[in-house]
């Protein structure tokens, strides 16, 4: 199998990309293109707006859960949500008045469509997460979309804090790699405006290119054995062609995604999610929204480092190098450990 890493495209107009060739050399597709595809830069991004502290402390307050709405074909969306929140169960669901659904009933249903848009999915293991499914819709079956599309402008906008959502998950399976960007795909990206809440788009199953590079090696009348020896860069070759061939079919929408990300080997119960919410970190526009995320995953603590040192030890350099102020230690401790609160740290850790 396998063993590149997820990686992640940021986003670019349409005419970047508009002459991008799917026969194009590996490595010219765009500037970012390297060895196993695109690498996720470690720099954390910049969010577009910063709250004052107390400001976004309030703001927060009222803000208990991290809310990420997943869309698109079923390719293992339970797997995912499962390894993000350190699970092998199934979640508890809970209807829009926030009243337990038997799990006899929505058992499955993840994979099935049989739930609505509105339930709430909270795994034990993490309930600062809540995941709300959109089964994947027929680009003819105006109804389905019609209810996914009020949801989204919805709660991308809703008055009640805690009910909005902050990320969107749309999963594209590279099982069906022949058919990544659909006609659904590209009504979504084009009538559906998620405002200032980021569409990340995942590649789900991007080990099923493996088996497709193994047959392409054995249909030019390679050996058996010196395919397995080239499987992995003829797999990475093609991970690299088909995420160029969506990126360029999606950027050209009205409402292009933010950032795209294959992932690999979600089937291991072990897999590393750091990756997915470092993207979906990234893609986030505020400050205090990127902190909500870091600090409601237990996939990496040195996310929460990294974010961390960036913004409050960089805001102190500049406040103190560059412009001479003085910087009060205890609100820098409080402003660090801002990062942390779901996690064991206290102040002695930092000294």
């Amino acid at each position: 199998m396998s063993s590149f890493a997820p990686v992640a495209v940021t986003r670019h107009s349409a005419e970047d990309t508009a002459g991008a060739d799917l026969n194009a050399e590996p490595g010219s597709l765009t500037g970012e293109m390297t060895g196993l595809g695109t690498t996720i830069k470690t720099t954390p991004s910049p969010a577009t707006f910063h709250m004052d502290p107390e400001k976004a402390k309030k703001y927060l307050e009222n803000i208990e859960k991290f809310r990420i709405l997943v869309i698109g074909r079923n390719a293992g969306k339970m797997t995912i949500l499962q390894r993000v929140c350190n699970s092998v169960d199934e979640p508890d669901v809970f209807d829009g008045d926030g009243n337990k659904i038997d799990n006899v009933v929505v058992q499955g249903t993840l994979g099935c469509g049989y739930h609505k848009i509105k339930d709430e999915l909270v795994f034990k293991s993490n309930p600062g997460f809540v995941f709300h499914d959109s089964p994947g819709f027929k680009a003819g079956s105006a109804e389905q979309f019609e209810e996914m599309k009020r949801f989204v402008m919805g709660h991308a906008v809703a008055r009640t804090l805690k009910k909005c959502i902050h990320a969107i998950w749309y999963c594209i399976p590279m099982t069906d790699y022949h058919r990544t960007v659909t006609a659904a795909e590209q009504k979504f990206f084009n009538e559906c405006d998620t405002g200032h809440v980021p569409v990340v788009v995942l590649l789900t199953r991007a080990d099923a290119l493996n088996f497709a590079a193994f047959e392409e090696l054995l249909d030019e009348e390679l050996e058996v054995e010196e395919a397995e020896e080239r499987v992995t860069e003829r797999e990475s070759l093609l991970l690299e062609k088909w995420q160029t061939h969506i990126k360029q079919m999606l950027d050209k929408c009205k409402f292009p995604p933010k950032m795209y990300l294959p992932l690999t080997k979600m089937y291991n119960e072990s897999a590393d999610c750091t990756t997915l919410i470092q993207c979906t970190a990234s893609a986030l526009n505020e400050e205090g929204l990127q902190r909500l995320l870091l600090s409601t995953q237990q996939s990496s603590i040195g996310l929460c480092i990294e974010y961390a040192v960036n913004w409050v030890v960089g805001g102190m350099i500049k406040r103190v190098i560059e412009r001479g102020e003085r910087y009060d230690i205890k609100v820098f401790e409080s402003l660090l450990l801002s990062w942390f609160p779901k996690h064991d740290i206290v102040v002695g850790d930092f000294r």
